[in-house]
């Protein structure tokens, strides 16, 4: 009835050989120019980012913001984890409980 059938492989009509490259005969270079020279690039005597006492204290700010935020996202995914882990160890004490007081009683 349930019988797997097992597939055959085809045998192959003709033996194909791999496509034959075209070897081109002449190559054209074409005429190479010089191409203009980039001007000098002069350093700037102050830094690209200049930081001031007030911008420093808001990446501090901002960073410690971040941090605080993490941190109550993974205590409370802990903690959910941790309730939950002691409520189904809860119920599977009073599982047994019940199961072991039908078997006292047969």
């Amino acid at each position: 009835m349930l019988r797997p059938k097992v597939p055959t492989m085809p045998t192959p009509v003709r033996v194909t050989a791999p496509p034959a490259v075209v070897q081109p005969t002449a190559v054209e270079s074409a005429p190479q120019t010089m191409a203009p020279a980039a001007a000098p690039v002069v350093p700037t005597t102050r830094p690209a980012v200049q930081l001031t006492p007030g911008s420093v204290l808001a990446v501090v700010g901002a960073g410690t913001a971040v941090v605080l935020v993490v941190g109550t996202v993974l205590v409370s995914m802990l903690l959910a984890t941790a309730v939950t882990a002691a409520s189904v160890a809860v119920c599977a004490v009073v599982v047994r409980s019940l199961l072991n007081g039908q078997r006292r009683q047969r």
